[in-house]
């Protein structure tokens, strides 16, 4: 090895590697920058009518016109939220308060959705669980079975936070259009990592937060279809046109609009260098630490998720000594962390109860490098070869 080799070699090993991003995501330095001058600029209540709020307003209103423009909805579509929970419980109760009926859902839905649905189901509304086959898609014969004369809404993780799994729209968006029920997207994943058009989903709303695509935590979205009604879930203001209450931070906001406008003005590169970083790791680590199990390659995928198993492993001593060599991963959603039961999701997908629990999710994004996932990769395949010796 040359002197510079063992140097890279000493800097690298010594170099802690975040591969968790569908957890959360560095901001960028552009994001950092606008809400630095937001806060010096726009610092004024927006609803306040003298000049200060007047500039706070503006910035409000170009901010909205940017997220609208990149997820193909009209501005009056957008609600301002702290982030992608709160869209999700405000759309369920908001369409569903004081209903009876049926809320309908895919297997393994975030968090967010099942407490949700739980607390809806004290006001009298039941959930059903629409199965997905073994790639976790939608099996669109069962749809059609669903009692749809009952169903009051249906939710669906547009893409999934755990395994990655892009779902397929089509039928279940034709079922909700034909029977005239309200369709609600978990998108908090799929925004700002892959093209998401609000039309084209046919959703009456959709669910994002800026933090999982290099903006600020404690803002997000809630698309809303024109001329919907939804009852608030915060009630005290007029702020966004009676449908959220609060003043709204602008700062913020403008720094989740230019991290969505950064993406969109770089989707293409973004998405095949993402890609890219995503592949080479699968690879490295089939190579490195077979036998292996990823889930959900035989359907599309978010370019930067990788769902894994390595058999005969614990995922959660895994994710322990990972950590102890400089590598952040998940063992998958982090709202569910701490749970030694296998994941929901997975056991949907007839996935083995011994597999699921010997799962870890590597989340890449635009911020790591191809010498950082190598270098993970070498580190990872090392920790699966010492544990596996050891426990044999």
């Amino acid at each position: 090895m040359t002197s510079v080799g063992y140097w890279f070699f000493l800097i690298m090993s010594q170099h802690r590697i975040y591969l968790d991003n569908n957890a959360t995501t560095r901001m960028l330095p552009s994001v950092e920058k606008v809400m630095a001058d937001a806060w010096r600029t726009a610092f004024a209540n927006p609803g306040s009518q003298h000049s200060f709020g007047r500039e706070a307003r503006n910035l409000l209103n170009s901010s909205r016109d940017t997220v609208a423009e990149v997820l193909h909805c009209e501005p009056s579509e957008v609600i301002f939220t702290s982030g992608g929970t709160e869209s999700i419980n405000a759309a369920i109760h908001g369409l569903t308060a004081g209903r009876r009926g049926v809320i309908a859902t895919t297997a393994g839905e975030h968090p967010a959705t099942t407490a949700s649905c739980a607390r809806a189901a004290e006001g009298g509304l039941r959930t059903v669980t629409m199965p997905v086959n073994r790639n976790g898609l939608l099996c669109d014969e069962e749809l059609d079975q669903l009692p749809w004369d009952e169903i009051k809404l249906v939710v669906v993780i547009l893409a999934h936070n755990e395994t990655g799994v892009i779902q397929d729209l089509d039928h279940i968006g034709e079922l909700c259009e034909q029977y005239r029920v309200p369709l609600l997207l978990d998108a908090v994943q799929a925004v700002g990592k892959i093209a998401v058009d609000f039309r084209a989903t046919r959703a009456t709303a959709l669910a994002f937060g800026a933090h999982k695509f290099h903006g600020p935590r404690g803002i997000g979205g809630l698309l809303l279809r024109e001329g919907v009604k939804l009852m608030p879930f915060l009630e005290g203001g007029h702020q966004e046109s009676g449908r959220r209450a609060g003043t709204e931070p602008v700062p913020l906001i403008a720094g989740m609009a230019e991290a969505l406008r950064n993406f969109h003005e770089s989707q293409g590169d973004h998405v095949e260098s993402v890609t890219g970083l995503r592949n080479e790791l699968q690879k490295l680590l089939a190579e490195g630490a077979s036998p292996v199990v990823v889930h959900g390659t035989d359907a599309e995928r978010l370019p930067n998720t990788l769902s894994i198993a390595f058999p005969g492993l614990s995922g959660e001593a895994m994710l322990v000594n990972f950590d102890l060599e400089g590598i952040a991963c998940s063992l998958g959603s982090t709202c569910a962390s701490g749970s030694a039961e296998p994941a929901p999701a997975l056991l949907a997908m007839g996935v083995d109860p011994d597999v699921c629990m010997a799962s870890v999710r590597f989340s890449v994004s635009c911020l790591n490098t191809q010498e950082e996932v190598q270098e993970a990769a070498r580190r990872i395949c090392e920790v699966v070869r010492r544990m596996r010796s050891t426990s044999r």
